[in-house]
């Protein structure tokens, strides 16, 4: 092995390789490193609480003071919530509940407590980003699960708890606050109890399970009008410009930091794979850049390729210095890939934490099982491609 090794380096560029190394290193990291990157913003923008989920968008009639005047109608009627559902852009429409009737809350937390008058409203639970397993409500147990605005805990912990020298809460505080709510309507008054089970990104109202609105509605206010007044769009590309035109022409409005958040996050996946692909392209080049160098080292070596092959050396035994070469560089460059990778990984998670402070960070798994099909892929396809080459000098020797 040393003495066919010897003999088949001696033609070998290290400046062929080297090109072949660096350009097959960069293509690697930008591959791994798009796929990285997505899959570590992704959360901040997609997961079931995030606060820029992409496919949703909230949909209220136009309110004027025409409109108002002439007492035209601002809730949604069956054959326009099917319209709506219709069209090419939408996957599901779900629609606000709101109780009809008066509701008051007292809230107590060791030993101090307030009342306020509150609403509640539902949708469909797919439409909910806060999964809790207590999501419904039965009469028996008395109990009301609540979804809360996270916006409105910003509020008071940045606005209002400052500038009354309040202490600041947490999440899990506001779980354990004490709830009693009082429903009155249709001559009846009853009392539940209340309690957040979570709190909401998506939806910027105070959520009550549907079975619990329903319930309600029909014992407190069985006579009043429950027709939405808005709905929730699930849509497939928030990009598409026919979903402002159809809103626009209906007169209808959209929550305009839903529908830009749509577009960011749609974006971010296209940035994403143009870059993958360019990462593709480098490597591809890089790939071809190799295989040029080792099938010019084969064709200066053909004469004595051919001399090995007769004096009784096999093809596979004179393949192997060659496919050990291309093999090592890949496996050189897959591991320094990955090194790469967890350095910039870590250089840019502490400035999306920064940002989204309850981001979850994910793993490096995606990232290093793709380098490894990619690592077997090509070092596959250099071995046969080696073996084919040092076998059809073999059947012009014979």
């Amino acid at each position: 092995m040393k003495l066919v090794w010897k003999l088949l380096r001696q033609h070998i560029s290290i400046g062929q390789l080297a090109g072949f190394f660096f350009a097959n290193l960069l293509g690697m990291l930008i591959v791994l490193l798009s796929l990285q990157f997505y899959q570590d913003v992704k959360p901040a923008f997609s997961q079931e609480d995030s606060f820029i989920k992409n496919d949703y968008l909230i949909v209220s009639k136009s309110i004027s003071m025409v409109g108002s005047l002439t007492g035209s109608s601002s809730t949604f009627k069956e054959a326009e919530i099917d319209d709506i559902a219709a069209q090419p852009f939408t996957s599901a429409v779900g629609k606000f509940t709101a109780t009809q009737y008066h509701v008051a809350a007292a809230f107590g937390v060791s030993g101090m407590g307030f009342s306020s008058d509150l609403f509640f409203e539902s949708v469909p639970t797919q439409f909910v980003d806060v999964k809790s397993d207590d999501w419904h409500f039965n009469e028996a147990e008395g109990i009301v699960p609540i979804v809360l605005p996270r916006s409105y805990l910003a509020l008071y912990n940045f606005g209002y708890a400052p500038s009354q020298s309040l202490p600041k809460i947490t999440e899990d505080v506001v779980g354990m606050v004490e709830m009693v709510i009082v429903m009155r309507g249709n001559g009846q008054e009853q009392s539940v109890r209340g309690r957040v089970v979570g709190f909401s990104n998506r939806l910027n109202t105070i959520l009550a399970p549907e079975d619990f609105i329903n319930w309600s509605n029909q014992k407190f206010a069985p006579n009043e009008d429950a027709s939405p007044t808005r709905l929730i769009v699930q849509v497939n590309n928030p990009a598409d410009e026919n979903i402002m035109k159809y809103f626009g022409d209906q007169g209808y409005e959209i929550a305009e930091d839903k529908l830009d958040a749509g577009k960011t996050m749609f974006f971010l996946r296209i940035v994403s794979i143009i870059i993958m692909a360019i990462g593709l392209l480098i490597s591809a080049l890089s790939f071809y850049i190799l295989m040029l160098s080792i099938y010019l080292l084969v064709q200066k070596n053909t004469q004595k390729l051919q001399n090995l092959l007769l004096i009784g050396y096999s093809p596979a035994r004179v393949s192997l210095p060659y496919q050990l070469l291309t093999i090592g560089m890949n496996a050189v460059v897959l591991v320094l890939s990955l090194v790469a990778l967890v350095f910039v990984r870590n250089y840019y998670l502490d400035m999306l934490w920064s940002v989204f402070p309850e981001m979850d960070s994910g793993t490096i798994m995606p990232a290093i099982l793709l380098g490894l099909i990619l690592f077997v892929v090509v070092s596959l396809i250099n071995v046969f491609a080696v073996r084919n080459k040092v076998m059809a000098i073999w059947k012009n020797k014979e």
